[in-house]
């Protein structure tokens, strides 16, 4: 019973993340350079709540000891790609920190963009390493 009760959990917190996470970088992408600080403000704490989800999926990789041979090197990638996608995102809210007034609605586009991207990575992570 425990065991459906955490599995039926890690189902639903994904989904129902995302699209709070979603409306937020929407509202993100919105915010004018006279705002530029709440939007990198909002955005790091987008970009830093995946280093949370990050561990977890670790530490649930790491405890699936039925993984072996390729479903260990699978999962292992699906990480891997994970934390790329994630250090893509933060170089682009760096980025976004030190864009000029001029440069401001690109580097707002390419952080935007870098997050779904990040999310999809999680996405696809998630439901790999649950196979």
């Amino acid at each position: 019973m425990k065991i459906l009760a955490i599995a039926l959990s890690l189902l639903l917190l994904p989904a129902t993340t995302v699209v709070a996470q979603t409306s937020t970088t929407d509202a993100v992408k919105n915010y004018s350079v006279e705002k530029k600080n709440e939007a990198v403000a909002a955005s790091k704490k987008l970009v830093n709540d995946f280093d949370v989800k990050i561990k977890d999926l670790e530490k649930q990789v790491s405890k699936d000891t039925s993984a072996a041979g390729a479903d260990a090197k699978r999962q292992m990638k699906e990480l891997t790609d994970l934390k790329a996608a994630k250090a893509e995102t933060s170089k682009k809210l760096d980025e976004m920190s030190k864009a000029s007034a001029e440069s401001w609605a690109g580097a707002q586009k390419a952080f935007h963009d870098s997050y779904k991207d990040l999310q999809k990575a999680y996405d696809t992570a998630v439901a790999k390493v649950r196979k």
